[in-house]
């Protein structure tokens, strides 16, 4: 500024002297020309401080830095991913009730379905049917001194007194013997007597399975008949069994479905055992070890996201949630720890199979929704900023500063509210 003044009056200076004026002016220009040195100093001063002059606006405060994004209507979904394994589920072992030495075993990962080997025992196969209630005893017909009724009827009249050389229909009514009646209990033995006739759901049973592998020639009931005893005789056939229409209690084992078959519990030559072989489903799934005391969102039907190892992704569902808490190993040593630390077992299922591709185990990753809010406004987290009187609030283009209640933070936003905030609104992310 004091470089623009000098330059100022040294341009008055260089125009020399005004020319002297008749003696009666000569005070008043003095004055003027000083008036004038005052006047371009004090333009000179303005100029430099940059005030005054013209109608255009000098510069405002320089811009805050940072970029500006719209206040947007939506829905967060608060999602929280845990560690699981996925496979087969756990191992069981088959309920072989054949007694002999183990001649054949299948090779761990087979899966075997209805009417399939299962293993040899003593040469002779054990076959796999479906269904819920285990193999107890042998099923079919035998003569009256040596087959047993179930409790509560007798064998032979369904639970209506003893037969006079006649056998019940599966109706409990008398039907007229002989060899060539099927579909009725008829026949006789070899000493001319009818043979004692086995009834039970186990029996209802065994003739799904024959009816679902194509012998037939009897009504599936709750009655083993003449015709259930022949279809019997045809499936050994098939199966290279001596045709005697009865099946052993170790001819079969019952499964729900489909299995796979796991690692043997024994070897070629020894003796049947209780862990001769294992099993597990066919379907693959998952189990995590969720907290016990974060675990409300595992309920049956719960829909999760299953991250696999090669990183693509397939829907789950919660199939099971187990009762027995644990507490992981070499937890809770400050007396309190373990309880806090302490896990459930949730198994999710895989709904489509072929989604999961060649994977059989490994480690996976399980995404469940933990909360939800529909048709919220939200912004950036990274536009929250901390207000000096507390809470947080956000910036507005023009630079003020709005208060406002935050909600739900998740997927890298936040819900806000507060009645300065409305829908489109431009605030701005500090860098």
């Amino acid at each position: 500024m004091t470089e623009t003044v000098t330059q100022a009056a040294d341009a008055v200076a260089a125009a020399g002297p005004p020319a002297r004026p008749p003696r009666g002016r000569y005070r008043r220009r003095t004055v003027l020309v000083g008036t004038a040195v005052v006047v371009v100093a004090a333009v000179a001063v303005a100029g430099a401080l940059g005030l005054g002059g013209g109608g255009a606006e000098g510069p405002g405060a320089p811009p805050r830095a940072g970029s500006l994004v719209p206040v947007t209507r939506t829905t967060l979904t608060e999602r929280t991913s845990m560690d699981g394994r996925l496979g087969f589920g756990a191992e069981l072992p088959l309920p072989v009730k054949a007694q002999g030495t183990v001649t054949w075993l299948p090779e761990a990962g087979t899966t075997a379905e209805r009417g399939d080997e299962l293993l040899r025992v003593d040469d002779r196969p054990v076959t796999l049917l479906y269904g819920a209630l285990p193999m107890y005893r042998d099923l079919g017909l035998a003569p009256r001194e040596d087959a047993e009724a179930p409790a509560g009827r007798t064998a032979d009249d369904g639970g209506q007194g003893e037969g006079k050389g006649t056998s019940p229909t599966p109706s409990g009514s008398p039907a007229p013997g002989g060899a060539g009646d099927r579909g009725t209990a008829g026949g006789t033995g070899a000493d001319g007597t009818a043979p004692r006739v086995t009834r039970g759901m186990d029996v209802m049973q065994l003739e799904t399975n024959l009816a679902a592998l194509g012998y037939t020639g009897f009504t599936v009931d709750e009655t083993f008949t003449r015709g259930t005893a022949e279809a019997v005789k045809r499936w050994q056939r098939t199966l290279g069994l001596p045709r005697t229409g009865t099946v052993g209690v170790g001819d079969v084992v019952y499964a729900a479905g489909r299995v796979r078959i796991g690692p043997a519990g024994t070897r070629l030559g020894q003796a049947v055992g209780e862990n001769t072989l294992t099993y597990t489903g066919t379907a693959r799934k998952v189990v995590v070890d969720a907290s016990a005391t974060d675990a409300a969102w595992a309920v049956r039907g719960a829909a999760v996201t299953v991250g696999l190892p090669d990183g693509a992704t397939v829907r789950g569902e919660v199939v099971s949630v187990g009762r027995q808490a644990t507490a992981p190993e070499g937890g809770g040593g400050d007396g309190g720890g373990a309880e806090r630390a302490a896990t459930v077992p949730v198994t999710v299922g895989i709904k489509d199979q072929k989604s999961a591709g060649r994977w059989e185990s490994g480690p996976v990753t399980v995404e469940y929704v933990g909360r939800e809010v529909a048709n919220v406004l939200s912004v950036p987290v990274s536009a929250l900023v901390a207000l000096a009187e507390g809470g947080h609030g956000l910036e507005t283009a023009d630079g003020r500063f709005v208060a406002v209640r935050t909600g739900l933070f998740a997927d890298g936003r936040v819900e806000v509210r507060g009645p300065a905030v409305r829908e489109g609104m431009k605030v701005r992310i500090p860098e």
